[in-house]
C-alpha cells in the first residue's frame, strides 16, 4: 500500500532534502526512521526538494510498503526515531498511483525578512536580515507582473534541470507586520531557486537599488545573469502542498511562525 505523510523540519542543520554522501539530509533521516517502523528498507519521495538551510511546515512525502501499520504507528513510531528538528505530523493511506510530487497541483512558499537595523539573535537561522529600510508596498506592486503563466528562465538557477521554465503563479503577495516583511507565493510548480531569486529582485526594489519596473524587465529578459542576487535560504519556508480534493489531503492550517 501507499502511505502519504506530512512533515515539518528546521532546515538549519541539514544539507537540503536529497540524500548526499557524507551529508546530513532530511530524506536520509526520514527514510531511516520510517524503515525502522516498517522493519524493512523504505524509499521516501517528497513533494518539493528543499535546499540547504530551507525549512518546511507543510512538506508531503509518500512511501510504498507491505508493512501493515496503523496511521498512528507511522506518525508516532517515526517521531520516536527522528531527531528533534524533524517531525511527522500526519499519515494516511492513499491511492496506489498517488505521488507526493507529481500528483501535486500547487505549492506555497513564504519568504521572511527581518527589516531592522540590528541583526536577529534568537532566530538567526530562520529569517533573512535586511538592515536597510524596505518599501513593502513598492515590492508588492513590483511583484504583480509575476502573476500568471510566464517563462521564468530569469529566475531559475543555472543548474536547474526542469524540462520547461514555464510556470503558473497563482498568487504572490508582499506584506509587512512590524519589522517583518513576508513574501508569499503560490504556483503550480517552482524552478530551482525560483523563490529565492524572486525575493532577491524584490529586495533590491524594496531597498531602492532598482526601479519598480525592474521585475518586469528581468522576467521579459529570460536571462538569469541579469536577475540579480539569489536571496539567502534562511528565510524560506515550504508552507503547503495542494492536491486534488479526491486525494483527501488538505493543506495544513497556517501556523503562526515564531516572529
Amino acid at each position: 500500500m501507499r502511505i502519504a505523510l506530512g512533515v515539518e523540519y528546521d532546515g538549519s542543520r541539514f544539507c537540503g532534502w536529497q540524500i548526499q554522501p557524507r551529508a546530513r539530509t532530511v530524506q536520509a533521516c526520514i527514510e531511516e526512521a520510517l524503515s525502522r517502523v516498517a522493519d524493512q528498507p523504505l524509499r521516501v519521495h517528497c513533494a518539493g526538494r528543499t535546499d540547504t538551510g530551507v525549512h518546511a511546515l507543510g512538506q508531503v512525502v509518500h512511501i510504498e510498503t507491505d508493512a501493515g501499520r496503523e496511521t498512528r504507528s507511522w506518525v508516532f513510531g517515526a517521531n520516536s526515531n527522528l531527531p528533534p528538528d524533524v517531525c511527522v505530523l500526519w499519515a494516511r493511506e492513499v491511492r496506489a498511483d498517488f505521488h507526493a510530487r507529481f500528483s501535486a497541483i500547487a505549492r506555497r512558499y513564504r519568504y521572511l525578512i527581518l527589516n531592522r537595523p540590528t541583526r536577529p539573535g534568537l532566530w538567526a537561522s530562520k529569517i533573512t536580515w535586511e538592515r536597510r529600510p524596505l518599501d513593502a508596498e513598492r515590492m508588492s506592486e513590483a511583484a504583480l507582473c509575476l502573476r500568471g503563466e510566464h517563462d521564468f528562465s530569469a529566475f531559475r538557477a543555472l543548474e536547474c534541470q526542469a524540462k520547461t521554465p514555464v510556470r503558473m503563479v497563482h498568487r504572490i503577495e508582499v506584506q509587512r507586520s512590524g519589522p517583518i516583511v513576508a513574501i508569499e507565493i503560490e504556483a503550480n510548480g517552482f524552478l530551482h531557486h525560483m523563490v529565492r531569486n524572486i525575493a532577491g529582485v524584490l529586495l533590491a526594489i524594496g531597498r531602492g537599488d532598482a526601479a519598480s519596473g525592474w521585475a518586469r524587465e528581468v522576467l521579459a529578459g529570460r536571462d538569469r545573469s541579469l536577475g540579480g542576487v539569489t536571496a539567502p535560504p534562511e528565510g524560506l519556508y515550504l508552507m503547503a502542498v495542494c492536491y486534488p480534493e479526491t486525494d483527501g489531503i488538505s493543506p495544513p492550517v497556517p501556523m503562526m511562525l515564531p516572529f
